[in-house]
């Protein structure tokens, strides 16, 4: 009776999936490369099965001949326990597999049953943290979405597909893009010079903007925000990690309203304010913009939260050195490694979500060394994998920031350093500082020029 209760609280799994998984690919080699896209080690349940096809997958990466022979050389290298015992065991697994052509059903099998004890795994831990009863219920709820969306990603493989079965959804987005009047592929920045340079804001970007504090990158999200959330209809979302939700909704209504925001920060409001704020503020109610301004959030974080958004056109991070790590603290040894990995996140969010997601970074002080304190590529801080993931990167620039007789007073350079859609190149913006507000001026240049 105790040897059945044992049984009934294994978790679930398939001893004969496993064994003829495994025997498959040692009389039949062919088969492994058609299981190494579905399987994983931590799949096979049993500690024997799993450390057999570790090695297998070892031997397959470094293209060695796979056979029970050459198996069993490989772990006895690695050291084994009981040798004998392994080695009859893979006899014994060639001898119970008759033929290898229903590997890819029993790689099924093997998937599924390590799908069930991730999910009960999953449930377990949601149970754990609610019998500890600690922390609010709204935060065991995100933390319970969050496990079963890494089990959901886990087994979000996509198939290979034809060129000529994705040639048609391409025909249906030129036809939808050449109906439009602006032609672009992607979602109006409200900047129209930029929108030509880089093609919009398109789904499953990242699209990096970088600058010096006080250059006014906070202002250039948020315009695009304005823009996308007006043009659209859509959910934009924007996770602020430096700045709190009210003074976020002053710089939005200082700009729609054109009313100088250091006038809204003070409330030295003049009578003909109030109507330009109150014009504003009934536009603004009308669009769908959610603001998230606790300081302590990582990329599984907001990955969880926009996944419950209906309808999202835009993410908005600010800003990429402020966010936290998945284990949720900003320290660490290797902080370059840290916001590698979470640059990386983001642009698998990107994908998942497929929306544009604009994430702001700072940058470091190279540039103020150097005569021409343009920013470079090589001055984004603390990570050159930034550059690596984002499919575009915008600089912004401004000359009488640090040279207080420029001739380019109040305009801004934004700089395209990166764009998979096109060509690099400058744009010349307007800047009001009162409105904290972009605008497109007509001359644009190029690095040539």
């Amino acid at each position: 009776m105790a040897n059945e209760d044992l049984l009934l609280r294994q978790m679930p799994h398939s001893l004969d999936g496993e064994q003829a998984v495994i025997g498959s690919i040692l009389i039949d080699p062919d088969c492994v490369k058609e299981v190494m896209d579905k399987l994983r080690p931590e799949d096979f349940y049993l500690r024997q099965n799993r450390k057999i096809f570790e090695t297998i997958s070892r031997m397959f990466n470094f293209s060695r001949p796979i056979d029970a022979i050459t198996v069993f050389e490989e772990m006895r290298k690695d050291g084994l326990e009981d040798e004998e015992t392994v080695h009859s065991y893979l006899a014994q697994l060639v001898d119970l597999t008759i033929s290898s052509s229903n590997v890819m059903d029993y790689a099924a099998i093997v998937q599924d049953m390590a799908l069930r004890r991730a999910v009960a795994q999953a449930a377990a831990d949601i149970t754990g943290l609610v019998q500890e009863g600690q922390g609010e219920a709204s935060a065991i709820l995100e933390a319970a979405e969050q496990k079963i969306y890494a089990i959901r990603r886990g087994q979000s493989a996509k198939e290979m597909v034809q060129l000529k079965d994705v040639l048609p959804d391409v025909l249906d987005r030129l036809g939808e893009m050449s109906e439009h009047e602006n032609h672009l592929p992607g979602f109006s920045t409200g900047l129209s010079a930029l929108d030509q340079k880089i093609t919009g804001l398109n789904k499953s970007d990242l699209i990096l903007l970088a600058a010096r504090p006080g250059m006014g990158k906070t202002s250039m999200a948020l315009n695009m925000t304005l823009s996308v959330a007006k043009l659209t209809g859509k959910t934009v979302a924007v996770f602020s990690l430096e700045m709190s939700r009210e003074q976020l909704a002053s710089r939005i209504l200082s700009s729609e309203a054109l009313v100088e925001n250091n006038r809204l920060r003070t409330g030295l409001l003049q009578e003909s304010d109030w109507d330009k704020i109150a014009g504003a503020a009934s536009v603004l109610s009308r669009l769908d913009i959610r603001i998230d301004d606790n300081p302590l959030l990582s990329v599984a974080d907001m990955n969880a939260k926009c996944r419950r958004l209906d309808n999202l056109a835009l993410v908005v991070v600010d800003y990429l050195q402020l966010m936290s790590s998945a284990g949720g603290g900003r320290g660490g040894e290797n902080r370059q490694q840290v916001v590698s990995d979470m640059s990386r996140m983001l642009k698998i969010m990107a994908k998942e979500l497929n929306v544009p997601v604009i994430c702001l970074s700072q940058l470091s002080r190279a540039n103020e060394k150097r005569d021409d304190k343009r920013p470079m590529l090589s001055d984004l801080r603390e990570s050159g994998a930034i550059e690596q993931d984002a499919d575009i990167v915008l600089f912004l620039y401004r000359d009488d920031y640090y040279n207080q007789d420029s001739e380019k007073h109040n305009i801004a350079e934004c700089i395209v350093a990166k764009n998979r859609h096109g060509e690099t190149g400058k744009v010349e913006l307007r800047w009001m500082p009162e409105y904290t507000q972009f605008s497109t001026l007509d001359k644009r240049y190029d690095d040539e020029d």
